[in-house]
């Protein structure tokens, strides 16, 4: 009995939390592709991001989010559930019809970018992957916000074609965050850090 007792006071290692980088970057790098090629013009029909918004780009970067929370991660946990958070509310916004004027959505495009350029802030002292997908999608934000407010179809335009480099980015830094974290037979340069 004092074995068992012995025994159940000892601490329990906690398990490997796997790192939930490579989801969130699927998740907003998927979403971002689609919506932006509504946005450069490739595909006409807008309805198709809301799946994606609601359940890969928002809730699945979310929950990646809370994931980096658990790892320690501070500038993972804000830029995922932030930019989840993000997609659920572009998602339930074009859902419910709650986008009022294009001007209305420029200023909620443009707290985005201000966002963003905090965010590309934090990535200087990472690696050049990530700071290629924050740099990337704050161009897009900006050009977006311009087409919105200014009512520029060219900078909207813009904006989709910037905003599917940024997925590509995204894709490419999850992958390499994938093969670094597996027995691959090769890995993606990420770029070295500051």
């Amino acid at each position: 009995m004092a074995q068992f007792a012995r025994e159940r006071s000892e601490p329990v290692a906690a398990p490997a939390v796997a790192n939930p980088g490579p989801l969130g970057l699927c998740g907003f790098a998927l979403t971002t592709f689609v919506l932006s090629a509504v946005n450069a013009g490739l595909v006409s029909a807008p309805n198709i991001v809301l799946g994606l918004a609601l359940f890969y780009g928002g809730l699945a970067q979310l929950l990646a989010g809370m994931w980096e929370f658990r790892t320690g991660n501070t500038f993972g946990a804000t830029a995922f559930s932030s930019y989840g958070a993000f997609w659920l509310a572009v998602g339930i916004s074009v859902q419910q019809n709650l986008i009022p004027s294009p001007t209305a959505f420029g200023y909620f495009l443009l707290g985005w970018t201000i966002f963003t350029g905090l965010m590309f802030l934090g990535t200087l002292r990472s690696n050049i992957a990530l700071m290629a997908v924050l740099g990337l999608l704050f161009i897009t934000f900006l050009l977006l916000t311009i087409g919105e407010l200014a009512g520029n179809n060219a900078s909207h335009v813009a904006g989709g074609w910037f905003g599917i480099a940024t997925a590509l980015a995204a894709w490419y830094t999850a992958l390499a965050g994938i093969l670094s974290s597996t027995k691959s037979v090769f890995t993606l340069p990420v770029g070295p850090r500051s």
